[in-house]
């Protein structure tokens, strides 16, 4: 277990478990996961062009990196103010 404090990531503040003053939040971010929308004229089409632009892209991407792209989970912790702050526009 770390010795570092357990800080909201709004505010700083330092959070004490066990005294629920804090929440937990679980974000995940995946990319749109729905088939793609196949036209006929799709499918005469010769895609070797574009995949070996795809793959010139991805050449210096790290693994990492490109997965990222796909699927990304962060977990933050908000004191109770900031949640109740965030909750209602987690954007802003």
């Amino acid at each position: 277990m770390s010795d570092a404090p357990l800080l909201c990531t709004r505010c700083l503040q330092t959070l004490q478990p066990g005294r629920g003053e804090f929440y937990v939040v679980h974000i995940a971010a995946v990319a749109d996961p729905t088939p793609p929308i196949i036209d006929p004229s799709d499918l005469t089409r010769d895609y070797r062009a574009d995949w070996r632009a795809i793959v010139a892209a991805l050449e210096d991407t790290s693994p990492q990196e490109a997965l990222d792209q796909v699927y990304r989970r962060l977990i933050i912790h908000l004191c109770n103010d900031c949640y109740r702050h965030w909750i209602e526009n987690p954007t802003g």
